[in-house]
């Protein structure tokens, strides 16, 4: 079901005022892009914007609230990949609030945000948001988890879809991450307690069918991303030892096996990221603070990368969530042990180098959630 189809983000009117606790002053003289980081705060909850540099450095430009409030906690409270997330074109942004059951929405320049509004997540303790078009999905993970979709409206403004929320596959299924293919047709959703994979089809006007449950190839799936041709990869965390799967999403919602679950040689395998041209995909390994590296075949399958580990942050890090630059330049680590951000550059044959961190975080302070462009 790999598709090339190119989807369309309804145009926005940009809103006037912003609420920052920075003067924003670095974005005029930095168009490369920006990383944006979620505190995920009990009380006021705020994401932290950084210009990116043309070299992959980074600028602190201000903090912004998102209108609600998060889940606290130390290392990984949300245990879920995507809890803040970018619109396809970047000039929106999307984020959680676990502790006020609610999702915000802002539009960016460059990078200021202004916050557009916030809405009811349809369910409790949503965790993990996922985008295509004029749609946005949240996974809910309270309870035995749901998912629930908004348009997203020309404004940037969300308006709940009806027909739309859906129970997941069963009782207590820790659900970590969704995602929407690159045709918009399907929504995958990851469950790390059941090791099931859930696969719902979008029909034309949002709503969701019931959900198809397929197993994972992998054990404990946490991470699921989309590559541009369609192939679904899943970072598994399977104890002590890490694997990366790929599968076919087929036509009936089942999902054929390409490569089942290949070592990461990392602990703490969950979070992932893909390159933009889709050739490479790279794994946040939180307990051994580095990455492993594959390369993406033609038919999907996963190949190492070298030794496959291809870069590491400093000892301690705990990188629990990672983006990747527009460009595919570049790729960024929420280090939630550390406090920092890691910086990566990539190279044209999908090699990693460390190249620094960025610090004024707080170490194991519930840091949840990191969007790059």
């Amino acid at each position: 079901m790999r598709s090339k189809t190119i989807v369309f983000l309804a145009s926005l009117v940009l809103m006037g005022g912003m609420f920052s606790t920075g003067p924003g002053e670095a974005n005029a003289q930095n168009p490369n892009g920006a990383v944006f980081v979620m505190s995920n705060a009990a009380e006021n909850n705020q994401i932290d914007a950084y210009v990116r540099h043309a070299d992959g450095s980074l600028q602190a430009d201000g903090v912004f609230s998102t209108g609600g409030d998060g889940s606290g906690g130390t290392v990984d409270p949300l245990h879920s990949q995507g809890s803040l997330v970018l619109s396809n074109d970047h000039q929106l942004l999307f984020a959680v609030n676990a502790g006020s059951g609610t999702v915000s929405s802002f539009a960016v320049h460059a990078s200021t945000l202004t916050l557009l509004g916030t809405e009811p997540s349809g369910g409790t303790t949503p965790s993990a948001l996922a985008q295509n078009g004029n749609l946005l999905y949240v996974l809910n993970s309270g309870g035995d988890g749901n998912v629930s979709g908004f348009h997203v409206a020309p404004g940037g403004r969300l308006k709940p879809i009806e027909n739309s929320t859906r129970d997941l596959s069963g009782n207590t299924t820790s659900p970590t991450s969704l995602a929407i293919s690159p045709n918009g047709r399907f929504l995958v959703v990851t469950e790390s307690a059941t090791n099931n994979i859930d696969v719902f089809r979008i029909y034309p006007d949002g709503s969701l069918s019931d959900v198809r449950v397929d197993p994972s190839s992998g054990v404990t799936p946490f991470g699921a991303k989309f590559a541009p041709d369609g192939v679904v990869i899943v970072a598994n965390n399977t104890s002590g030892a890490g694997t990366v799967s790929s599968y076919d999403l087929q036509w009936d919602g089942s999902l054929k096996v390409l490569s089942a679950a290949v070592p990461s040689l990392g602990s703490g395998t969950c979070w992932n990221v893909i390159a933009p041209d889709g050739r490479y995909t790279y794994t946040a390994n939180a307990n051994t603070s580095n990455l492993s590296g594959f390369a993406i075949g033609r038919q999907g399958t996963l190949t190492p990368l070298g030794a496959t580990i291809v870069a590491a942050n400093p000892p301690g890090s705990t990188n629990i969530d990672t983006a990747i630059s527009e460009d595919g330049k570049f790729i960024y680590t929420l280090n939630g042990g550390s406090g920092n951000i890691g910086v990566f550059s990539v190279a044209a044959d999908g090699s990693v180098t460390f190249l620094t961190t960025v610090g004024g975080l707080p170490p194991a302070g519930g840091l949840n959630g990191i969007a790059a462009y």
